[in-house]
């Protein structure tokens, strides 16, 4: 397999490209995208088997299960780094391993967990993003890994890309190997 299609499984939707400028009308787009994620990726899994869901969707890559417990954990740090930057500072967030994390021992729990972990802390999340203006927008974080310092509207359309992106894996993989 060459570099090409490699990339291609590995990022279905390309590459996260920040739009600039982001519109009002950008914004509220993606928080719509945050908002359904939960129930697209739902529907993309409902008829899956315990055998679908410990399919890696590419080689090398995590199962749908993994892939779906990392949506849980990382959407949930990304509202807290949301909560940070709302009431600190600028301040520095924590990282995390995501790699290691996806390894850890509650993840063999069913998907249905995450799944509906997803589906109450996006409407929390997306509930907060709506009540929020302009200024607040602009308060950011700073991340320890990069150094970048990360406004909320960025972090806003990178994680609605990041559902759709990881979505992309679990569809693209029905779409190979799933006989649906």
């Amino acid at each position: 397999m060459d570099q090409n299609q490699i990339d291609a499984l590995r990022y279905p939707i390309g590459k996260f490209t920040p739009k600039d400028p982001y519109t009002a009308q950008d914004f509220q787009s993606d928080i719509n995208r945050l908002e359904s994620f939960p129930d697209r990726l739902k529907q993309v899994v409902s008829s899956f088997s315990a055998l679908d869901f410990n399919t890696p969707y590419r080689k090398e890559g995590w199962t749908v299960l993994q892939t779906i417990h990392h949506l849980a954990d990382s959407h949930l740090h990304a509202y807290i780094r949301v909560k940070w930057a709302l009431t600190e500072d600028n301040p520095s967030i924590k990282a995390y391993h995501e790699k290691l994390w996806a390894q850890t021992p509650e993840n063999n729990l069913p998907a249905e967990v995450s799944l509906n972990l997803l589906s109450a802390h996006h409407k929390k999340w997306t509930a907060l993003l709506r009540s929020l203006d302009d200024d607040s927008l602009a308060k950011s974080f700073v991340h320890p890994a990069s150094g970048a310092t990360v406004s909320i509207q960025r972090m806003v359309q990178l994680y609605a890309w990041h559902g759709d992106h990881h979505l992309a894996h679990i569809t693209e993989l029905v779409r190979r190997n799933f006989d649906r």
